[in-house]
């Protein structure tokens, strides 16, 4: 047994933990000491409830027991992550330390629960953290790292942790995030920075996708043509702001040397990054750098639209030797345990139409085209085996009735039909990650308010993430074993940069890093809200531009008697003081509590702000102005879609001033709803669009074409329904060939009496020659 296990401070608060009961959540305390706010919820904790230890500049920090050098970087990693943070300058101990207040310990015969594992005891003026390995005294680090920012801490000064026992261990091995690098690249410095704080959240496995139809990242010096040729695309739309110029095309790989410094410095915070190959599909970069290796033996540009791409790798003993050596190459670059080779969204248009792809369907005696996939990906995961490697796939074929090779670790992306697919896979015997797109892919946007950022649809909302069904509906208990992790995806068609990463991922990732981590008992939404504020202070303190929408304050304005206005507040979550001011000043603290709907004047600027107990900004302050334009005007964001389904967050171009705009569309249907429009004595509109670049890809199958009346098209605002009576028509001409937004004016031809009514707007034309997206339709008298 180690030093602490047989230590007075020990038995002391052994007894404390042996009298807890044993439940998740805190033990009630007096009011007057501090509690613990922690994410993810350990496992077991117990506040003593009387006494607390005082870290202060100076503390000292003691290494004990085995692997000292690692655990001395660990140690030193933590000190410097409290500096940086909190502002609290920590040291670490010397041999002639007598008594170090925070003690971590290393001993293999700890009583604590696997090498993920740790014990904190905070106690008789001293902090211990025990664990059996160095991965769970990392662990431990993060833990007493949130201790030491407690909710309302202030930078620099001294902070008081509660007395009490942390036992705490993870639910799942594997708790990961995938980074797509391949439609958008990341520097190696941000890639660093996110797997600094995936680490803090606890996350130990970064999927990381380096191959798409948009871009090769990998280096494979036997085939140089994949970066020279494949890392690089032409410049549409959004890349060009980021090249510089629609002439200087999208590029960027990472080299061997830059890979390993990548795995060097995941493997230190214990993340294990697994490289994703996708195949045979999301090949198209591929093919573009070596033609043969596709079905048609043209080449392609690599890709510069959304969505699935046709051009697949032939299926053929020829691209299987290119993709054994390619592999080869992985594993030597990433000792992962693991390898995903994709298997995802393989479109067989080209495979259909090749009678060289037919007949080797035909020559293997199978019986359709998912089934040579399957030969196909069985043969991949055979190399994979004979090297020692466990292969990872998407469910993609399991949807389609087929199946995947037995050895084959399974990413469980459809997440529809009551979990319908994981269970199958569970029950084919395969061990399957959890990684839902309806609630944990994080490239979908967070909120329907005004401003939210762009994403794909439906919204993944923080409750909707932090309530993920992990356990299939329907397996028993033998087939949950079966459930090895859970995983959030951050695909980046529309995440040019790492501002835009951030956003998406935080704070998304505390409810990942709860499913993963915390025991299925301590699933407590109401308890993760009350956590929130500390994790997001943190969040602040680590410089991580995280999203507030969850906290966001909602209008609701309706209208009154005599110009004044009735003013409903609410959040997403419904959590945190909102506060608001009148006059046009940002709210604080100190400003009048929202808590019932107001009445306010015409011509009043309203703004709101939501808070935390401890006073922290939960979310900035949004504004509405109150006057005689305020219900004559819609965002698109406030429109429906014409064909009910979510729309899609596009960003426009960037003005020279102002923040960058972002469009509710859907794509390839510009069609615009508003219900219970007010219409008495409109005698003119005004609409704010923009032309946007079609690339989307497959999902030009279902675009909506209208017929135009001139060559540019038009805008037609009708009554009632679509084809209702014919309000206004404004031409688009001028916007045709604007970059940016533009304002177009026209008349309106209202019936006297319009009263309220349903609003139609819609685009004539083709989206595919250029998506309008409608920023505001402003009515006036």
């Amino acid at each position: 047994m180690s030093h602490i296990a047989t230590s007075k401070l020990f038995r002391r608060m052994a007894g404390v933990w042996l009298a807890a009961t044993g439940v998740a959540a805190a033990a009630p305390i007096t009011p007057a000491l501090p509690t613990w706010s922690l994410v993810p919820q350990p496992a077991r904790m117990s506040l003593s409830g009387s006494g607390t230890v005082r870290v202060a500049d100076g503390a000292k920090v003691a290494v004990r027991g085995t692997g000292l050098r690692q655990v001395q970087s660990i140690a030193r990693r933590f000190t410097q992550l409290v500096a940086d943070t909190s502002g609290l300058h920590l040291h670490l101990a010397t041999a002639a330390t007598k008594h170090p207040l925070i003690t971590f310990e290393v001993d293999p015969r700890a009583d604590v629960e696997g090498d993920a594992g740790y014990r904190i005891v905070v106690g008789d003026q001293a902090i211990h953290v025990i664990a059996r390995t160095p991965r769970g005294a990392f662990y431990g680090s993060v833990t007493l790292w949130q201790l030491l920012m407690p909710s309302g801490w202030a930078h620099g000064t001294p902070v008081r942790v509660a007395e009490g026992v942390i036992d705490d261990h993870p639910r799942f091995a594997w708790r990961a995030l995938l980074l797509d690098s391949g439609r958008h690249y990341q520097r190696v410095a941000d890639i660093k920075k996110l797997i600094d704080w995936m680490s803090l959240n606890k996350l130990n496995v970064l999927l990381w996708h380096v191959t798409e139809d948009q871009g090769w990242r990998l280096e494979i010096p036997k085939y140089p043509e994949l970066v020279k040729t494949g890392a690089c695309r032409k410049a549409v739309r959004l890349d060009s702001e980021l090249t510089g110029s629609p002439d200087k095309p999208y590029c960027g790989f990472y080299t061997q040397a830059e890979v390993r410094d990548i795995v060097r410095y995941s493997a230190e915070r214990f993340v294990d990054v697994v490289p994703e190959i996708d195949l045979p599909g999301h090949s198209q970069a591929a093919i573009a750098a070596y033609p043969s290796l596709g079905v048609t033996g043209q080449r392609p540009p690599v890709w510069t639209d959304w969505g699935v791409s046709p051009w697949l790798l032939k299926p053929d003993e020829k691209t299987l030797r290119f993709v054994d050596a390619v592999l080869d190459e992985v594993m030597r670059l990433f000792p992962s345990r693991y390898v995903s080779i994709g298997g995802d969204e393989a479109d067989k248009q080209q495979w259909n139409a090749s009678p060289d792809v037919l007949a080797q369907m035909h020559k293997l005696g199978l019986a359709n085209m998912d089934q040579l996939q399957g030969w196909f990906t069985g043969q991949v995961a055979d190399h994979l085996i004979k090297h020692g490697r466990t292969p990872v796939g998407w469910d993609d074929e399991l949807v389609a009735g087929a199946t995947l090779p037995a050895s084959e670790m399974v990413m469980s992306w459809h997440g529809n039909d009551n979990e319908r697919v994981a269970l199958e896979a569970i029950r084919q015997g395969h061990d399957v990650v959890m990684t839902p797109q309806e609630s944990l892919y994080f490239d979908h946007y967070q909120s329907d308010l005004p401003g939210e950022w762009q994403g794909p649809p439906p919204a993944a909302t923080l409750r909707q993430a932090y309530d993920t069904v992990v356990i299939p509906n329907g397996a028993s208990a033998s087939e949950a074993e079966r459930i090895i992790g859970v995983q959030a995806g951050l695909w980046t068609e529309q995440m040019p940069t790492f501002a835009h990463d951030q956003h998406a991922v935080f704070p998304r990732i505390a409810a990942l890093s709860e499913l993963g981590w915390s025991p299925a008992s301590a699933h407590d939404w109401n308890g993760f809200l009350q956590r929130m504020p500390a994790e997001l202070a943190r969040y602040h303190a680590l410089g991580i531009g995280y999203a507030d929408s969850a906290f966001a304050p909602a209008f609701h304005v309706t209208a009154m008697a005599n110009g004044a206005f009735r003013v409903e507040l609410s959040n997403q979550v419904g959590f945190g003081t909102i506060r608001y001011t009148t006059d046009g000043s940002v709210p604080t603290t100190r400003s009048a509590q929202y808590v019932q709907p107001l009445t306010l004047p015409g011509k009043t600027t309203l703004r709101v702000a939501t808070f935390a107990p401890d006073g922290f900004e939960l979310a900035a302050p949004r504004t509405q102005v109150l006057d005689g334009t305020t219900l004559l005007n819609r965002d698109s964001s406030a429109l429906a879609t014409c064909s009910n389904h979510p729309a899609s967050r596009l960003d426009g171009n960037q003005p020279t001033q102002g923040s960058r705009p972002i469009y509710t569309v859907d794509i390839g249907n510009a069609c615009w709803l508003w219900p219970q429009a007010p219409l008495d004595g409109i005698k003119h509109v005004v609409l704010t669009v923009e032309r946007v670049t079609w690339r989307f890809g497959d999902v030009s199958k279902a675009a909506v074409v209208r017929g135009k009346a001139s060559a540019a098209g038009e805008f037609e605002i009708h009554a009632d329904s679509c084809t209702g009576p014919l309000l206004a028509t404004v031409p688009l001409a001028p916007a045709a060939q604007a970059k940016g937004q533009t304002r177009l004016n026209a008349n309106v031809a209202m019936p006297v009496g319009a009263g309220i009514r349903n609003l139609c707007a819609f685009a004539t034309g083709d989206p595919r020659d250029g998506q309008w997206a409608l920023a505001r339709m402003a009515f006036s008298k």
